[in-house]
């Protein structure tokens, strides 16, 4: 079988959807256009040589999705939470060169940057520091001892050292918006998770992380990358006595003006269970997207050192439309999937422990992943890989409630206790499986919104424009309740919380807020406060921040600033929150939100 040049041609159409798969890189150009024609390359020969009849026709079915596809081939693994600390401390090798430990805070945020973009090579997905605070915090010291030696008092050495940090925090913000990665083709995709330490040191390096934010890059912008994720605990910065209280409340002043930091629950009861308060490695850390490894069955449930493998996820709403809305019928074919979805999972697992430790040398050699530096060059990495995560994820659980009740889960509580059974029955399937089968298999509410497009069209052809569910543009992410719900903020929460416990493998609640919500930070932090007391893991609040250079407006732009009528994209800065990520730039946004608008109104 030839690949033909039907996918070539969609490359060369610069409208193509193809182009516009991936949020962060323009396909337009002519680097990436090359990535895409490698892309549809790569998914033709996964599917020709490496996946099983069965699997290829699920996925022709629209019943099953297969992430990264095109970088099955090449072996290697989604994510990864960095233990920085151990590779500043010891000095790690690029591959062009050895890098000595840093003697001070400006030289650790700069090695800080490198890391990520040394081993986004080695990975398809995001990269993550899971406690960039305590990791960085000694070499504060190392500054301010540096600066004792110099001659300077006590308080001189520390306002010196403040400052040192203030711009090595600065730079590491800049030079995540700007370092490539993957042949030039986009930023690595970097998450930091932060706020838990309460040393001054420690107390510093957050502090000053948030203020690199809230000033923006160059012309102000709000940084794309790193996700920030602040952990809230009770304790330490959960409530007004808690020694880094200050720091939880400078971060929701800087989210109100930056979409980040998001924030995560450490108390949430499935968190909290892993929690030991000697070891800051048991703080359940999550990637921005929502990505969550923790549990584990082959070694310490730590996170420093561990990350996902692959995901896969289920079209509810296809299984929903199959069944006919019989339940019996609908369930039957949810376990069918999600065990095929499960054998697809270990298939490429099988095949990605196949590689020797060589061919991903800084992942591996450099002890990224845990236990990484013990493998010879010619060593499989199978046995490390099991300290990872195979996650099972869906799409469309309010849709697929919507044909099997006539309400989704937040219209009605009919609906509302069905979906937590199908959920419930998807980590039962998952759980039964790491027991069976030795590996961590999880479930994930999918961070996919393109794929959320992709499943409706592919239903259309089948089953025609169905009230409600086919006749639009996307099916609802995940758990979420649709944009058209009306709901409050808190109910919102409320009917999302109960699914977080589900979703071991990664979750997250978003509310929208309309308007400047820098003008409220009361409001935004008493959001934040529910969703804590509510069971959320992992939440964020979402509202525009986009900005006009020309007169400093910031809110939400169309295609011209309401305040002074600038209409040239230069001097407009558009942020807006996909996949997890912010992305900038108007017109991927636009044909979202146009979709998402046409729901609100079609529901109202």
């Amino acid at each position: 079988m030839t690949l033909g040049i039907a996918p070539f041609a969609k490359i060369i159409d610069t409208d193509s959807d193809v182009l516009k798969e991936n949020a962060n890189v323009n396909g337009s150009t002519p680097l990436g256009k090359m990535n895409a024609f490698a892309s549809e390359t790569m998914k033709w020969f996964t599917d020709e040589k490496l996946l099983e009849k069965e699997i290829r026709e699920a996925e022709e079915e629209n019943v099953l999705y297969i992430h990264d596809k095109d970088y099955y081939p090449t072996g290697t693994t989604t994510c990864c939470q960095i233990p920085l600390g151990k590779l500043l401390q010891t000095g790690f090798h690029t591959g062009h060169g050895y890098i000595r430990p840093p003697k001070s805070i400006t030289t650790a945020f700069a090695l800080a940057a490198i890391v990520v973009q040394s081993n986004q090579n080695f990975q398809h997905g995001g990269q993550a520091y899971p406690a960039i605070d305590r990791d960085l915090a000694p070499f504060v010291v190392l500054s301010y001892e540096k600066y004792k030696a110099e001659g300077y008092t006590d308080e001189g050495a520390w306002e010196k050292t403040k400052a040192e940090a203030a711009q090595a925090a600065e730079a590491f913000i800049h030079n995540l918006n700007t370092m490539h990665s993957r042949g030039g083709g986009q930023v690595p995709f970097v998450s930091i998770n932060f706020g838990t330490d309460i040393s001054e040191e420690g107390r510093l390096i957050t502090a000053e992380i948030l203020a690199a934010v809230q000033n923006g890059l160059g012309r102000g912008e709000t940084p794309i990358f790193p996700i920030q994720i602040f952990k809230v605990k009770d304790g330490i910065n959960g409530n007004p006595e808690d020694p880094n209280y200050d720091l939880f409340l400078k971060a929701v002043e800087t989210s109100s003006r930056r979409l980040y930091p998001n924030f995560s629950f450490l108390d949430a009861p499935f968190n909290r269970a892993y929690y030991r308060e000697d070891d800051p490695d048991t703080e359940v850390a999550y990637m921005g997207c929502r990505t969550r490894v923790m549990g584990n069955v082959n070694g310490e449930e730590t996170v420093s050192g561990r990350g996902n493998l692959s995901f896969s996820s289920v079209n509810l709403v296809r299984l929903a439309l199959k069944a006919d809305g019989d339940l019996l019928a609908f369930f039957k074919e949810l376990n069918k999937a999600v065990a095929l979805c499960m054998k697809q999972l270990h298939g490429r697992c099988d095949f990605q422990g196949s590689f020797p430790a060589s061919s991903f040398p800084f992942l591996y050699a450099q002890g990224v992943w845990r236990g990484g530096e013990t493998l010879n060059p010619e060593d499989r990495v199978e046995p490390l890989l099991r300290e990872g995560s195979l996650s099972v994820g869906f799409i469309g659980l309010a849709e697929a409630l919507q044909v099997l009740t006539g309400s989704h889960h937040g219209e009605s509580d009919e609906a509302w206790q069905l979906g937590q059974e199908i959920i419930a029955e998807m980590r039962r399937l998952t759980d039964e499986e790491t027991a069976r089968s030795g590996r961590n298999v999880a479930l994930l509410a999918t961070p996919a919104e393109g794929l959320s497009g992709k499943f409706v069209a592919r239903d259309r052809e089948m089953f025609g424009d169905v009230k409600g569910i086919t006749d639009k543009a996307y099916y609802t992410n995940s758990f979420h309740l649709p944009v058209y719900a009306d709901v409050t903020v808190k109910e919102k929460i409320n009917r999302e919380a109960p699914f977080h416990r589900y979703c071991n493998g990664g979750h997250i609640t978003y509310v929208e807020v309309d308007g400047n919500a820098s003008a409220n930070t009361q409001a935004f932090q008493e959001i934040i406060a529910y969703m804590k007391q509510a069971g959320i893991g992992y939440g964020s609040i979402n509202h525009p921040v986009d900005h006009c250079f020309s007169c400093g407006y910031q809110g939400m732009i169309g295609d011209e600033c309401p305040t002074c009528g600038e209409e040239d994209p230069a001097n407009i800065q558009h942020i807006r929150r996909i996949t997890g990520y912010l992305v900038g730039g108007l017109d991927r946004w636009n044909e979202a939100k146009r979709a998402e608008e046409k729901d609100r109104v079609k529901h109202r």
